[in-house]
């Protein structure tokens, strides 16, 4: 989940903010007032913080405490600070329980003729960072569906 929310953020840039004073970032002088743009986007793609970060590797954060709620900021899928989203423990929930269901009640498969090879992850502009080429997965479910209890 971690590592999905690294390479593919929903938010490809994180809400604007002010600078309420003159600062320096990084050798950068930001004025008081500026409008300021965090883009998550790279910085999961930042290769000093991440190693071959174009990679898709979930183990990376096996035995490394980095926390998506926004005290860790090489990992920001819901902000930082007083401007993290209010709905960040929601969505943390949702997406763990959405995928343990759809993992414990189906069976997933690529179409005849598709190789793990010919998968493309690569993203299209936008707001949301939509994929260029959309996924096509065979589901079947593991028990008939009137089995389930819904």
């Amino acid at each position: 989940m971690k590592e999905t929310m690294r390479k593919h953020p929903v938010a490809p840039l994180l809400p604007p903010h002010m600078a309420m004073k003159d600062c320096n970032v990084a050798g950068y002088d930001i004025r008081k007032g500026t409008i300021v743009f965090v883009s998550t986007w790279s910085i999961g793609r930042d290769p000093s913080l991440w190693e071959q970060p174009e990679e898709f590797c979930p183990e990376r954060f096996l035995g490394r405490k980095i926390d998506v709620k926004g005290q860790s900021f090489e990992l920001l899928p819901f902000g930082a600070g007083r401007r993290v989203c209010p709905a960040y423990n929601l969505g943390l929930k949702m997406i763990q329980l959405s995928i343990a269901n759809l993992l414990q009640a189906f069976n997933w498969k690529l179409p005849d003729n598709t190789k793990v090879e010919d998968l493309s992850m690569e993203e299209a502009p936008g707001i949301s960072a939509p994929r260029k080429f959309p996924l096509v997965a065979v589901v079947e479910p593991r028990l008939p569906l009137h089995l389930y209890k819904i």
